[in-house]
């Protein structure tokens, strides 16, 4: 659960207390967020697996990371999108889960994953498919698409 907040460089996702990610982004006042490609599922599953008894996490280890340019922290080598983003609030209540938003203070796409204006749609999304989670435990690897109908007039 995680998306875009507006339209001027907001980013959030839904978090809970209980995971080690809020208390580094509360700690750290900053996060990265990668997203990765259908390809790259299985080792960024193995990546959200619980800490060991000593806190430790190994399969962190097997990713493949580069350092962020602009915040303290890391991104997933071969994603699509990298978003470097500064806290902007935490927003507790959410039952046992918390809204979290930050100002996007950095962002990267892979050659290969730029849309352009003057490109193809349809050849872009084929080229350079997208996960997503469908709920509940299933993805999709999303290959294709279809132009959107809004409404004539329908601005931001």
């Amino acid at each position: 659960m995680a998306m875009p907040m507006g339209w001027n460089n907001y980013f959030g996702f839904v978090c809970t207390p209980r995971h080690g990610t809020y208390g580094n982004i509360q700690r750290d006042g900053v996060f990265t967020v990668s997203y990765p490609r259908p390809e790259q599922l299985v080792l960024t599953s193995l990546a959200a697996s619980p800490r060991c008894e000593a806190e430790s996490k190994p399969a962190l280890g097997a990713l493949p990371v580069f350092p962020a340019s602009q915040v303290e922290g890391v991104l997933l080598e071969g994603a699509g999108v990298f978003l470097e983003c500064e806290l902007e609030r935490i927003v507790d209540g959410f039952g046992v889960n918390s809204l979290v938003a930050g100002r996007v203070v950095a962002a990267h796409v892979a050659e290969d994953a730029l849309r352009c204006d003057d490109g193809d749609d349809q050849a872009q999304i084929h080229a350079s498919p997208l996960l997503a989670y469908l709920n509940p435990g299933r993805f999709a690897a999303i290959d294709d698409s279809l132009s959107f109908p809004f409404p004539a007039g329908m601005k931001k």
